[in-house]
């Protein structure tokens, strides 16, 4: 069997600008055997589904998709960079090398290797922790509060837009100057004399809270700061607290703001220069997001923060060269809008009904078997997983190979 190039089209499988993923499976029970080599094309931006239990190996994937990506040629991978959002803390070990698997990587003819064009983004608050720790990290975040809008804030906080709550906001912020800090929010609340007490006390004690986490600023990271073509760049938002605010939502919808305005004005400019015959020069790197925990982010049921930004991307972030890799353990609680939108899907070994079903909303007519019976064929052991892909319009069997840097997700044992 020839190799195959996951995410390309049958006319397009020459092996170049893809990352070597893991090998084909073949045969059932004792006469399980792998076979050819399995890549996934890094040449255009997908949106790829990611899903599978517990310790199935659904992040660990992830993370050989992320070496992959660090392994292409020096020209081709300073095309893009590649951003993960993790509420886990595992990506950091990137940078250091998988000597646990010695053997195995050997079996696979691969040698342990950490990675340099790893960026390590952490909460400024936590930066002490990390230090005692040992655990590396290149720089600390800090977001601008005039991002930010009141409407942001009404999603963040599951206001209904009706209530008082959530019009008090939508006036205070329209009094704010251009660059605001939260002392200015909570100085305007406290000097409204029209607002309820009951209103004042509540809007005061969450920006006092959020106030807490010294994760704003007036000038906080600017996109340039984290976005750079070679890298991968982790944002660590595992220590993040003021889940209650909705503040890694917001994070994650600035993310998305930013990133696909700023694609789609570089992609205006690269085909300006194309129709002129002139050498194009990216400006801006194409732009894998990788989402962990996505249900989080952009839920099945009622919005975030960053629903509308992340459903954007799904939708329309093609064209200027934005990809979205969502990992999850319950693809029933993702968006169907971005269900849809999936070209290729990564299955893990899953048994709920309801993320069975999410899944088989998404199969194609040329998935001729049910997915269920597709999954109780695979091996026992974690990695192994199926691949929906909509550009070959197949379905393929996969054994992901080793980490070839060290894997910091594994179940914790005593």
């Amino acid at each position: 069997m020839q190799e195959i190039v996951v995410g390309r089209k049958k006319d397009n499988l020459f092996i170049r600008d893809a990352g070597y993923i893991g090998r084909y499976i073949v045969g059932e029970g004792e006469d399980i055997h792998l076979t050819s080599k399995i890549y996934l094309d890094f040449q255009k931006p997908h949106v790829i589904l990611i899903a599978g239990k517990r310790g199935s190996g659904k992040s660990y994937a992830a993370g050989v998709i992320l070496e992959e990506f660090l392994e292409l040629e020096e020209k081709v991978k300073k095309e893009a960079c590649f951003i993960v959002v993790d509420p886990m803390g595992i990506y950091w070990s990137l940078k250091f090398e998988n000597k646990e698997q010695k053997k195995m990587l050997e079996e696979w003819n691969l040698k342990p290797k950490k990675y340099k064009d790893v960026k390590i983004i952490i909460p400024a608050p936590v930066a002490q922790d990390y230090k005692q720790a040992n655990i590396p990290y290149d720089d600390v975040l800090t977001l601008s509060l005039s991002e930010f809008s009141a409407n942001d804030w009404i999603l963040a906080l599951n206001l209904n837009r009706n209530s008082e709550e959530a019009i008090t906001l939508i006036k205070i912020f329209s009094k704010l100057p251009a660059e605001y800090e939260m002392d200015d929010i909570i100085d305007a609340i406290k000097d409204d004399n029209s607002i309820t007490q009951k209103v004042k006390n509540y809007l005061l004690n969450v920006f006092t809270s959020v106030n807490t986490f010294n994760i704003f600023s007036r000038k906080g990271l600017k996109l340039s700061d984290i976005v750079e073509g070679g890298k991968v760049v982790i944002i660590d938002v595992s220590r993040l607290q003021g889940d209650e605010f909705g503040l890694k939502n917001l994070l994650v919808a600035w993310l998305a703001r930013k990133i696909y305005h700023s694609r789609l004005q570089s992609r205006k400019l690269e085909e300006s220069l194309k129709l002129k015959g002139e050498k194009i020069e990216k400006k801006f790197p194409f732009v894998w997001l990788f989402l962990e925990e996505a249900h989080n982010f952009i839920p099945s049921q009622g919005e975030t923060t960053s629903t509308e930004p992340l459903l954007t991307i799904a939708k329309q972030g093609r064209e200027p060269g934005i990809g979205l890799v969502v990992i999850t353990q319950m693809p029933n609680k993702i968006h169907s809008d971005v269900l849809r939108q999936t070209d290729i899907v990564f299955c893990f070994r899953i048994t709920s009904k309801e993320d069975i079903e999410a899944l088989h909303t998404i199969m194609q007519t040329y998935v001729k078997e049910d997915i269920e019976v597709m999954l109780s064929k695979l091996p026992k052991f974690p990695g192994a997983a199926i691949i929906l892909d909509d550009n070959l319009e197949r379905i393929i069997r996969i054994q992901v190979r080793p980490r070839k840097s060290w894997h910091a997700g594994g179940t914790a044992v005593i």
